[in-house]
Formats: C-alpha cells, structure tokens, sequence
C-alpha cells in the first residue's frame, strides 16, 4: 500500500539544507586532486578498459567538485563575503566552470588550474571569521 502512494514520487537530493555548519574547500579540493591523478594515470596506462574506467572516474569527480563549490557557494559565503571579497562571484563561476573543463578533458593543466582556483576560494574561506568555526581542516 505505501509502495503505491510513493509511485509517482520525485526523489529529492541536498547536501544539508538545514545548514549543519560543516562546511569546507578542502571536499571540492580532494575531488579536484582526484581527477588531475586519474589524469595523470590515464596518461601512464595502454590498458584500454583502465582508460575508460578512468574517464567515467574523472568524470565523476569533476561532477562532485561543481557539488561541493555549488554549496560553499550557496550555503556558506553571505552577501558581507561577498562584499568583502568582490573577486569572489568570479572565482566560484571559474571553479564551477572549470570543473565543467576538466570533465570534457584529459589534459592536466585544466585540472592544475581547477586546483588552484579552487586553493584560491579556500583563501578566503579560512580568512572569514564563520570559516574558523565552521572548517574542518584548516590550513597548517
């Protein structure tokens, strides 16, 4: 019976719309550094299934950087941040787009400059006072 009342339901996905107050660049920069290694090892392989298996990999990863940059984005940074910050509107659509380049690509250089723009919005993060309570792994 509660199987027919759910047919037609449409599944619903969020990283934390309550905002849980765990937020932190370094999810968005570990998924970066994933595809610049997968990359790197398609690159290195003769293995025709590794190399699609790579690519699918990749792929994901890149998927899952827009995830983590679309939340620090949405959820985390204000408009004061924002304010404070100008350059940091540009930095997010870099790193949104960039990731979008490093899912079309196979070259390591989309995904070097994905980590940087991405070691860029951490900057940031780190010098808010709310990314000092809110962070998990601060810089050393």
């Amino acid at each position: 019976m509660l199987h027919r009342l759910f047919t037609n339901a449409t599944p619903a996905h969020a990283h934390c719309d309550l905002f849980c107050g765990v937020y932190d660049p370094a999810q968005a920069k570990i998924e970066a550094l994933s595809c610049l290694k997968t990359i790197q090892k398609y690159h290195d392989s003769d293995d025709e299934h590794f190399k699609t298996r790579a690519i699918i990999i990749k792929e994901r990863q890149a998927g899952e950087v827009k995830h983590h940059l679309t939340v620090l984005w949405a959820d985390f940074f204000t408009p004061e941040h924002f304010e404070q910050f100008p350059n940091l509107h540009q930095l997010f659509w870099e790193g949104v787009k960039g990731a979008g380049d490093v899912k079309k690509s196979l070259d390591p250089a989309v995904a070097e400059k994905l980590l940087e723009t991405i070691d860029k919005i951490a900057d940031i993060f780190w010098q808010t006072d709310k990314g000092k309570q809110m962070g998990v792994y601060p810089p050393a």
